[in-house]
């Protein structure tokens, strides 16, 4: 969620815009612990994501990783129907630049206006859902990605590689995968994408240092 000034509000068109704060500025703060750390509940993938056999969902092979459901303030999605809505065929690639515990505060505060479905992070792979899949994430900065995309953060910093770890890979991989097979999105750089790579992106993550050949390996394994 890396950003370079600001962003707009992502609001469908013909509605109200707004300027909303630097993502930086907004995952600044205090050190945090792995997520693992924090207690989290832990609920049902299906329950999380949505409906159990959505439009376009091809065998079950690929299943999803274990995920942890910590709701996103209502105030930093829009609830929506998808697939039926608008198709899904992106899943795009993201950076906190902040600590896990830090960034799940930034998505359950009414006034951020920012929010992903995933992260995933760095120390052992734990995975929270924040938003479900039917709906529509503020993760993009472009609202027709929005609407068509999964978006997947990931604890760390783009210039700290330490924070991309063996563990944080796999998992991530191997929830793109599910996504992937569930909604028979291509497993290819075209439609895994990274948020600097989103049309009219300010952000840079992840950023040189995401190892994209391994991570791609890694998606294709599953």
């Amino acid at each position: 969620m890396e950003a370079h000034g600001t962003e707009a509000h992502p609001t469908p068109p013909g509605g109200p815009r707004r300027p909303a704060p630097s993502r930086r500025g907004l995952l600044r703060g205090g050190a945090g612990l792995g997520a693992a750390a924090f207690g989290l509940t832990a609920a049902g993938t299906a329950s999380a994501a949505g409906p159990a056999s959505p439009a376009g969902r091809v065998g079950a092979a690929t299943t999803y990783p274990t995920t942890h459901w910590i709701p996103a303030s209502t105030a930093n999605y829009t609830v929506s129907s998808r697939p039926t809505s608008y198709p899904i065929d992106f899943v795009i690639v993201h950076i906190t630049q902040e600590t896990f515990q830090d960034a799940m505060r930034i998505f359950q505060d009414p006034s951020r206006k920012v929010s992903s479905h995933y992260m995933v992070a760095s120390a052992d792979g734990y995975i929270g859902q924040f938003v479900r899949e039917k709906d529509i994430a503020w993760h993009a900065g472009n609202w027709n990605y929005n609407t068509r995309s999964i978006g997947i953060e990931h604890e760390g910093w783009v210039d700290r590689p330490e924070y991309f770890t063996d563990a944080m890979y796999r998992a991530s991989a191997r929830l793109t995968a599910a996504i992937c097979t569930r909604y028979r999105i291509p497993r290819t750089r075209t439609r895994i994408i990274g948020h600097s790579e989103v049309p009219g992106a300010t952000h840079t993550d992840p950023g040189p240092l995401w190892d994209w050949n391994r991570y791609m390996s890694l998606v294709n394994s599953y």
